[in-house]
């Protein structure tokens, strides 16, 4: 049952991500932007800010560190993309 409940809300933190970087992508794309954010944020953002990501757990602040490392992983892909 953790594992729903996961992959809903990397679902929902992916769409907001794409949202706020008018990228628009589907719902599978949307949770692997959310997870792989998560693990980014885990790097650079967690001991920066001392709070955990969604794979620790469910809250509000991880909620926005990974919606953050999100972010920062679709601004990482964008500049990939333009390069080409």
């Amino acid at each position: 049952m953790n594992i729903i409940i996961y992959l809903i809300a990397a679902a929902v933190i992916g769409w907001i991500a794409t949202e706020i970087m008018h990228d628009r992508s589907n719902l599978l794309i949307n949770i692997v932007v959310a997870i792989v954010g998560a693990f980014l944020a885990g790097f650079l953002l967690s001991p920066l800010f001392n709070i955990g990501t969604i794979n620790d757990a469910i809250t509000i602040p991880t909620m926005l560190v990974t919606l953050l490392g999100a972010i920062i992983l679709l601004v990482i892909v964008r500049l990939i993309r333009r390069r080409r």
